[in-house]
């Protein structure tokens, strides 16, 4: 009886190596991207004059909403 289920058996678990040697490849892939992530810096995000201004701006528009909040204007 025993001897019935162990091709099943076999087959499951060549199946579920297989499937958690592709998660594995998978995840060091990954990992793989966020340290080319890491080592290229925040330098190459903001090099762009135009990043540059989108957050001037935004920095003024805080700026602005502090100091209506500090002055006690509701906007």
């Amino acid at each position: 009886m025993a001897t019935e289920y162990l091709p099943v058996a076999i087959c499951a678990l060549i199946g579920l190596c297989l499937t958690l040697g592709a998660l594995l490849k998978g995840w060091e892939g990954w990992l793989d991207l966020k340290r080319r992530e890491m080592e290229r810096g925040e330098a190459e995000q903001d090099a762009s004059p135009t990043g540059a201004r989108i957050e001037l701006a935004a920095m003024r528009e805080r700026i602005r909403r502090l100091e209506a909040i500090a002055a006690g204007v509701d906007l």
